[in-house]
């Protein structure tokens, strides 16, 4: 009798660890944790399991833990549709991701047939959120701006300081590249400058001798780059080479010390786009210092994939549930404080007010330019 009360005490014992096991919330993450973009992919993925981390340590959500899934999706579109299934598969009930809008895109509609909540802390396509408000889904939203705000920043800079010398616009094809470089040729033409050049590379592509010597024969001064930092990089140190002195422009994959490991001082007054400096907002000061002790620099995406979290366990709270139905009245109707400030979101699911400046890369770092008037 003694044997089947102990017997019966332990299965009851792990019954109860089963259920508080079961009882965590299952979070996603997805974006590149190889491939060329895998520094953003790290910086992402280093925000995300501060949040969880920190959250948990506060108490979690709704009296539960977070438990964190993540998955590598590469920048790609193929890969990333079968990291949002394993997600999907898993139960998660929200997603930190993805980095890229090609691979952001074709998740979201996994994520859209499965019900789980998706913020994206940098996919900047304008088709992202767009087109999931068409669809009438209610899961798509982002903390980062668009590149119809980053575009016209960037060509109204353009047509400022470039307004009757050469401009090249080049894009790599991508989803984002293309939709970038479009974005800022429209703004461009507006102001009434016309570009003096329209080419496109190919994403991987290292070797660009032939499309320099086409930009050294029609004198280019400056170069708008739709696309990401590995070829960035490449087509300002070859141009650098070649003799081209040509000012190269670019869009929100810039800010990551991989640029400068490409060019090294070839990449001296390189610009870019970007949201002005997260790091310097006094709400992500703690976070700021947190990461720092560490001995890392939360530079780019990297508080702008903790707010995704902090996002939706406000939102979890208030809703007191992790169903989408619910969560997602809360994402329209409530203001989030979160490190990179308070965040509201439109109609859409993008953020209230979201802008871009320039920024400067110089001397192995990059710092925002004063404000254009």
């Amino acid at each position: 009798m003694k044997r089947k009360t102990m017997i019966m005490a332990a299965a009851g014992a792990m019954m109860i660890a089963s259920g508080a096991a079961k009882a965590d919330i299952l979070i996603g993450f997805q974006g590149p944790l190889t491939g060329s973009n895998a520094a953003f992919g790290d910086q992402m993925k280093r925000g995300f399991d501060q949040a969880v981390k920190d959250i948990n340590a506060a108490g979690g959500v709704l009296g539960q833990k977070l438990s964190p899934n993540a998955q590598d999706d590469a920048c790609d579109p193929k890969q990333a549709v079968a990291a949002a299934n394993k997600l999907a598969s898993a139960n998660v009930v929200f997603v930190d991701g993805g980095f890229c809008s090609g691979s952001s895109i074709p998740a979201s509609a996994v994520y859209a047939d499965a019900g789980i909540l998706q913020i994206s802390p940098a996919s900047t396509n304008p088709a992202l959120t767009d087109d999931a408000a068409k669809k009438g889904w209610n899961n798509v939203y982002r903390v980062c701006g668009r590149d119809d705000q980053q575009g016209g920043v960037a060509g109204a800079y353009l047509a400022a300081h470039f307004k009757s010398k050469p401009i090249a616009i080049i894009d790599d094809k991508s989803t984002y590249g293309k939709g970038l470089a479009d974005e800022t040729r429209k703004t461009l033409n507006k102001a009434g400058v016309k570009e003096a050049m329209d080419e496109q590379i190919t994403a991987g592509d290292k070797d660009f001798s032939a499309l320099i010597s086409k930009m050294k024969a029609k004198h280019i001064a400056a170069i708008y780059f739709g696309g990401y930092v590995t070829e960035a990089g490449l087509i300002t140190r070859q141009a650098n080479e070649q003799g081209l002195k040509a000012v190269l422009m670019s869009g929100d994959s810039m800010p990551t010390q991989d640029f400068w490991q490409i060019t090294g001082s070839a990449g001296s007054g390189t610009l870019f786009t970007f949201n002005p400096d997260p790091m310097a907002s006094p709400s992500a000061k703690k976070i700021v210092d947190e990461f720092s002790a560490g001995g890392f620099k939360p530079e780019g995406y990297t508080l702008y994939s903790y707010a995704t979290v902090q996002i939706f366990a406000q939102a979890a709270t208030a809703a007191k549930s992790t169903k989408l139905t619910d969560v997602a009245k809360k994402m329209h109707s409530m203001t989030f404080h979160t490190v990179l400030g308070d965040i509201k979101f439109d109609k859409k699911g993008d953020p209230m007010g979201s802008g871009y400046v320039v920024w400067e890369w110089g001397n192995g770092s990059y710092a925002m330019l004063p404000k254009q008037g």
